[in-house]
């Protein structure tokens, strides 16, 4: 049982660690972070309850269903909703780039979470597989998602910020499950998409503290 757990959430904890040092300017308090990552570990169990609800109580038997609704949406909506409610109203959520950090928290808790039912359900022997593909492509989600929340804080266009969050996010999620659910040869697809969603993130990584560094100068501009 110790291994499932240091396979499940030593990758997660490494991950949550580079992109929380990618913070150019303050990082956030690390017991927020963690109870971000928290609250993301918990969101499996809802997750797993609403999946069987409508699995067991609805006709909806289709696997594009399953691929768009009960899984991406299902679990980004989730997400969403619970950095939304827990850290975006939070006096430490005061930077573009926080939001990154507490969504990407919130994803990595969920996926470490789903990878300890999934290793002891098959075994240590997928571990590195779930680390490279699942564990990785819920950090990304998330910090996708918390480029556009970092952005609704500081924007005018909070709404439409906010949605993006969301939406983003979901159609990421649903290209990836599509990919390894509808592909027999999926290797030759997700490693592409896998690539394309790390230059995509580090990206608003790079945005999120550009933007951040702009909004200081103005400040300072401001005030001199």
């Amino acid at each position: 049982m110790i291994g499932i757990l240091t396979a499940a959430f030593a990758p997660a904890a490494a991950l949550l660690l580079f992109f929380y040092l990618k913070d150019e300017f303050e990082q956030e308090p690390v017991y927020m972070v963690i109870r971000s990552f928290i609250f993301g570990a918990l969101l499996v169990f809802p997750v797993i309850f609403i999946q069987f609800v409508i699995t067991e109580e609805t006709n909806a038997g289709s696997m594009l269903f399953y691929v768009i609704v009960q899984t991406a949406l299902l679990e980004e909506f989730l997400k969403w909703f619970v950095v939304l409610l827990t850290v975006f109203f939070h006096v430490h959520f005061n930077q573009r780039y926080d939001g990154i950090v507490y969504a990407c928290a919130v994803g990595l808790g969920f996926a470490a979470m789903e990878n300890v039912f999934y290793l002891l359900a098959d075994g240590l022997d997928t571990a590195f597989l779930r680390a490279v593909f699942p564990m990785t492509s819920h950090a990304l989600f998330g910090v996708v998602m918390g480029y556009y929340l970092g952005a609704a804080k500081f924007s005018s266009r909070k709404n439409l910020f906010l949605a993006a969050a969301l939406i983003v996010p979901f159609l990421l999620h649903s290209t990836y499950n599509f990919i390894l659910l509808y592909f027999s040869s999926w290797s030759y697809l997700i490693i592409p998409f896998m690539i394309f969603l790390w230059i995509f993130a580090m990206r608003k990584v790079k945005a999120a503290n550009i933007a951040q560094k702009e909004a200081e100068n103005n400040m300072k501009w401001q005030f001199s």
